[in-house]
């Protein structure tokens, strides 16, 4: 049988065109035209022998085809990009320290480390899982190359590389701890002050004129996860890293606010041009693309 080759630009245009929802703007993603994106669409579907896409009312719609394609495409792209930094910074030594909220530590982190370790084996890795604040404040220290941590508001357009919902917990097990309009205040579980995503909820729940009050404060995420599982209160937090016994509210069916989404940013020292963190935070982006779900995180080409 002869094997055929898939066009790697071909691939990342096709999976920028389902992230995206449409081709014409994969193409201003890409910084191709839509003619030649389209062409290479074209060319896929030829290699591959079979439709990867039709039109559902004004977007598109996957074949069977396109849907097993696509994870390939993603597993191919990221391989490619993994195989393309390590032989780029095959000759790298030194080290490189980085810095990760506490909710990627179980989801990313390891892959992250994992990968970097087999790009770069002469590079030694510090890691250090910590909260917002503590991050901010070593990347402008200089004592972290890199970080993951939330955007306070404060993030630049090329800081900025996910927007992640906020939602509402409680456990999953459990009756409802609180219900809208009674006399009792909300209980609120939340990790110890300063932490953004305990102002955030605070303030929604102000602005809507709600009575709340701190039923449980922990310094660990893991704490937070043990008491909303047992029914102490609600807390406020991404779906990321959710243990099964906690599950996420409707706010409507709830009589709590809507929220908004938090953006995820990756903070570089600027200390001066760091190779290593460069491939370090290419490693990043591309663990991250696996983990959330495409329409958390755009296409976009990496920075650095």
């Amino acid at each position: 049988m002869r094997l055929t080759n898939l066009d790697m630009d071909a691939l990342r245009s096709f999976v920028a065109g389902i992230d995206a929802g449409s081709f014409a703007q994969a193409a201003d993603r890409l910084g191709r035209s839509t003619s030649a994106v389209s062409a290479q669409l074209k060319k896929l579907e030829e290699q591959a022998g079979t439709a990867l896409v039709r039109k559902s009312g004004r977007g598109l719609t996957l074949t069977d085809g396109g849907e097993v394609l696509l994870s390939y495409a993603r597993r191919l792209l990221n391989l490619n990009d993994e195989a393309m930094s390590a032989v780029r910074g095959a000759g790298l030594e030194g080290w490189v320290r980085l810095g990760i909220q506490e909710d990627f530590g179980e989801t990313v982190l390891p892959q992250v480390l994992g990968r970097f370790a087999r790009a770069h084996p002469k590079v030694r890795i510090e890691g250090r899982i910590a909260r917002n604040s503590e991050l901010s404040e070593k990347i402008a220290s200089g004592h972290l190359d890199l970080a993951l941590a939330w955007d306070d508001g404060s993030a630049s357009a090329t800081e900025r590389i996910a927007s992640l919902p906020l939602c509402w917990l409680t456990a999953a097990e459990e009756a409802p701890v609180w219900r809208a309009g009674g006399t009792e205040p909300l209980p609120l579980v939340a990790l110890e002050a300063p932490c953004l995503l305990r102002t955030i909820a605070c303030d929604h729940l102000d602005r809507h004129g709600i009575a709340w009050r701190i039923a449980f404060v922990s310094p660990s995420l893991g704490g937070l996860w043990a008491a909303t599982a047992a029914g102490l209160g609600i807390a406020l937090r991404t779906p990321v890293g959710r243990p099964a016994a906690v599950r996420v509210l409707d706010p409507v069916a709830g009589g709590l606010p809507q929220l908004p989404s938090l953006g995820l940013r990756l903070l570089r020292s600027d200390r001066g041009p760091n190779p290593i963190g460069d491939h370090l935070a290419t490693i990043i982006r591309q663990a991250l693309r696996e983990t959330l779900p495409a329409g958390w995180m755009p296409e976009t080409p990496d920075a650095g």
